[in-house]
């Protein structure tokens, strides 16, 4: 047996994974188990997870691997300095502790972190490498592109490549400061949200403003070539020498200073989201038809950060050569540890890749899983009221009416999912034939801005009745977009409403998974993934002729999706959710002790969230 431990961590999402004999079986990022989101520090919890789950202690792994080459981005952060100073001091000053107390001392870091039990040598493999493995060597296919975007890794922030059995090339890379991740942050922090989290919610605001900036982005800022590469005007931007993203000549080129956070959205800031996502959709589109042209392949693997544009993926299976695309689930930097894992275990150990007509990624179901006696034991610690319901058929009988009727669901069953998005098994559920659904679901229990859009879980056998999809393209992880059926649109599509204006607009039979444009971010569930989840998805249908569901992540905003019981119960009574199902235990709110959710700031404080 060998055993291959990955590791991200330092940045952003730390992460670990443990590949055994070519299998994941075992990935998880640190958030879930520190509840600070996006936790960047090291990934102990993570990593002990991974060892427990597989039965490995740390002394018999066989291979440990970093996802990036600490040196080479220690470089390319001194001659980031030194091209600029004295500006940039700042930034500078604020980076070195954790440089010279950890990061150029990882090898030391790492067997520290792991008791001292691992005494073989650290591999490191460049971050883009890291990205590019974990696109294509779970994938379904034995031959494809690969195409990377994200931020910045040491010097890379984007990179093209092939993949063929057990090995993989890149051969072509754009390079820092000139970055696509980048240019989507600096808008998401000029438009008030958060940087390295908000980026979702640019997308989301998107489809309520009009490009109008396009020309002046490509006129000004960005000078795009056919092949997608481009240069950024770094005028326009402070990232290389300030703790922000954007200068003063940004501000005066966008008629004003950026928007403050939590301050009233604009039309201003809607048609800057438009237009950046437009722009970023035409960089991604020509970077693929080069890549295909280049190549020959038709199949197409994608990771980093900017592989999350769910729009701009769905708009290379529409308007480039390529036939199928298989996107990292955990595109950003956690899913760079299955990456490091599986490069060692096919590139470097040269063991081959068994054909399969599914990935190799399981679902993304690669987290903790809880007993019924880890459940009962949280339930009887909160005093909680519950009934146990043991036929499975019963239980999804059960939750489907409560569906039915209205109630919002926390759901609760098998292994974590791995990366960011809830593909059922941490989920909260709701019905997306209700007008109200979408509203009620970001204000009284997600506490979210209420234009950002929710996801349809639609059974995959019906998935063609209810959305129009490119031939045969399933979308498991939702990373796709697919427009609403002709079928299931109602006469209120063609309204003329503007701006936010479009919230309260009808726009099909399913509103509440529909957003402004027609479009929705897709997960199509089938029984082998899914297993429980298709059968809830089921008998809904059965019940309601709608194999449709809202799936959004079990969480609160500010709070990374819960991992444990104890999680799980804490936000189902800290928000306006009606029912919780943990595993085989249902609770219904008007049952629980002191019914009226606790004050969210509050349980945000006691967790350290906000």
């Amino acid at each position: 047996m060998t055993s291959i431990l990955g590791i991200s961590a330092y940045y952003h999402d730390a992460a670990a994974a443990l590949v055994v004999d070519g299998d994941i079986v075992a990935a998880a990022q640190e958030e879930r188990f520190s509840r600070r989101k996006h936790d960047p520090s090291f990934p102990s919890r993570a990593v002990a997870y991974c060892l427990e789950e597989a039965g490995v202690a740390s002394e018999d792994l066989d291979y440990v691997v970093f996802y990036d080459k600490p040196l080479l981005k220690f470089e390319r952060l001194l001659e980031t300095y030194v091209s600029f100073a004295p500006r940039g001091y700042r930034s500078f000053a604020q980076a070195m502790p954790a440089w010279l107390s950890e990061k150029l001392h990882l090898p030391r870091e790492i067997r520290r972190q792991l008791g001292g039990g691992y005494t073989r040598r650290v591999s490191f493999l460049e971050h883009h490498e890291s990205h590019a493995a974990s696109a294509f060597f779970p994938s379904p296919f034995d031959e494809a592109a690969i195409l990377t975007f994200d931020g910045v890794g040491e010097w890379a922030t984007a990179t093209m490549g092939t993949g063929r059995g057990n090995r993989m090339e890149l051969h072509a890379e754009l390079r820092f400061p000139h970055s696509l991740g980048l240019l989507y942050s600096a808008f998401t922090y000029f438009t008030g949200f958060k940087v390295n989290s908000g980026e979702y919610k640019l997308m989301g605001l998107a489809p309520y403003g009009e490009p109008i900036y396009i020309e002046t982005i490509l006129d000004k800022i960005v000078d795009l070539r056919d092949d997608g590469s481009f240069r950024l005007d770094l005028s326009y931007f402070d990232y290389c020498t300030k703790l922000r993203m954007t200068s003063k000549r940004f501000d005066e080129l966008f008629d004003g200073p950026p928007r403050a956070p939590e301050s009233p959205i604009t039309q201003r800031e809607m048609d800057l989201a438009a237009s950046v996502q437009r722009v970023t959709e035409d960089i991604v589109v020509r970077a693929a038809r080069h890549l295909q042209a280049t190549t020959g392949m038709t199949n197409l693997c994608m990771a980093g950060g900017v592989a999350l544009n769910c729009v701009a993926n769905s708009r290379i299976l529409r308007d480039t050569p390529f036939e199928r695309i298989w996107v990292q689930p955990a595109a950003g930097d956690a899913g760079g540890a299955v990456g490091g894992a599986l490069f060692v275990w096919h590139q470097l150990l040269g063991n081959e890749r068994a054909p399969s007509d599914r990935d190799r990624q399981r679902g993304s179901f690669l987290g903790p899983h809880y007993s019924r006696d880890d459940i009962l034991v949280t339930l009887a610690g909160h005093g909680a009221a519950y009934r146990l319901v043991d036929d499975e058929v019963e239980l999804c009988d059960l939750v489907a009416g409560l569906l039915a009727e209205g109630n919002v669901v926390g759901w609760f069953h098998g292994r974590m999912e791995f990366g960011p998005r809830a593909l059922g098994a941490r989920s909260i559920l709701g019905d997306p034939r209700g007008p109200r659904m979408q509203s009620v679901m970001n204000q009284k229990i997600k506490f979210r801005e209420s234009f950002r859009p929710f996801a349809p879980a639609v059974l995959l056998e019906h998935v063609d009745d209810w959305f129009v999809r490119a031939a045969g393209e399933e979308s498991p992880y939702m990373l796709l977009v697919a427009p609403v059926a002709a079928a299931r649109r109602t006469r209120a599509a063609a309204d003329t409403a503007r701006g936010l204006d479009q919230l309260g607009v009808v726009r099909s039979t399913i509103p509440a998974v529909t957003h402004v444009d027609l479009s929705a971010r897709l997960q199509t569930v089938d029984a082998e993934r899914h297993g429980r989840f298709h059968l809830l998805l089921e008998r809904f249908h059965r019940r309601t002729g709608c194999p449709v569901l809202v799936n959004t992540s079990f969480n609160v905003r500010g709070e990374p999706i819960v991992c444990t019981p104890d999680d799980a119960f804490r936000c189902f009574m800290a928000t306006g959710m009606d029912t919780l199902v943990l595993e085989d235990a249902v609770l219904l709110k008007t049952e629980q002790v002191g019914t009226a959710p606790v004050d969210v700031k509050r349980y945000l404080r006691e967790f350290s969230l906000d």
